[in-house]
């Protein structure tokens, strides 16, 4: 599992790098950002992994969300992969369009071609980075959670339900809650896992959170004045959704706020300090 440190900057006390290895889940080399608190000097620190929205890279969330100072303070390890594997011979959306292939990875393992080759994102974040850091770093891998925007969002969210012992907290902002049911998933889950909808609800979170509802308690902030709302986002169905399984579900809706990192910025220190309440109280 080789790992290259390609830039390092002094951060509140950490560590911000950005690495790259070559990965057997993608195929290709993937890049990551990571934040490594002081505390890290001293021994295992838990961890959120921060999974960002469509066209974005490993750079969007550290260089905007502007968590570095909580995550220094709490003594939190900050991990942002990139979102979709990328290279030569990675197949794109046909029309160059934004909302497919790279930077659109959707956290799935693709099925249907030419995505397949490479899109297997979810076993990426789910299995084999967590194996890479924990490598690497002084990760404490019993507290591992999981959070993100938009497309991040929902792998954020669909990444818990189905992987609730690696990524045991969870909290998401303006999540794609719904893929299955909105036009960004539908056009996403037609390429790159074929038109079954039984087989899109594996990878939905309002029909996972039905079936296997966890004992976390998810936190979400969605902006009232996000242009994505009523079209891409419906936090409506996946807050009934929880209601009827049973699942812990605080949705904020933050007045004024759209679908920004002016909007993650101003509530990422309460994220962090979610995750860190959910890991004492296990």
């Amino acid at each position: 599992m080789a790992l290259t440190q390609i830039a390092a900057a002094k951060c509140f006390g950490g560590q911000q790098l950005v690495c790259e290895h070559d990965s057997d889940a993608c195929g290709v080399t993937m890049r990551f950002g990571l934040y490594l608190p002081p505390q890290a000097e001293h021994g295992p620190c838990p961890a959120i992994t921060w999974l960002s929205g469509l066209t974005c890279t490993e750079q969007n969330f550290i260089t905007k969300a502007g968590a570095q100072r909580a995550a220094a303070e709490l003594g939190v390890i900050l991990v942002a992969p990139d979102t979709s594997p990328r290279g030569p011979n990675v197949a794109d959306a046909p029309d160059g369009a934004y909302d497919l292939g790279l930077g659109a990875g959707f956290y799935v393992n693709a099925t249907a071609q030419p995505y397949a080759a490479h899109y297997h994102m979810e076993r990426y974040v789910a299995e084999e980075l967590p194996m890479v850091l924990a490598a690497h770093f002084p990760l404490d891998r019993r507290r591992h959670g999981l959070s993100g925007h938009s497309m991040g969002g929902h792998g954020a969210l669909t990444l818990h339900l189905k992987y609730p012992d690696i990524f045991r907290s969870v909290s998401a902002f303006a999540p794609i809650v719904a893929p299955a049911q909105v036009p960004w998933g539908q056009k996403a889950f037609s390429a790159y896992l074929g038109r079954d909808p039984e087989v899109w609800a594996d990878h939905d979170a309002t029909a996972l959170v039905t079936r296997q509802p966890t004992d976390a308690a998810i936190l979400i902030d969605q902006g009232s004045d996000d242009p994505f709302l009523t079209e891409q986002l419906r936090p409506d169905l996946f807050a009934a959704a929880c209601e009827a399984a049973g699942q812990s579900l605080t949705l904020r809706h933050q007045p004024g706020y759209d679908h920004s990192y002016y909007f993650v910025a101003s509530f990422i220190d309460d994220h962090l300090r979610h995750h860190l309440a959910a890991w004492q109280r296990r």
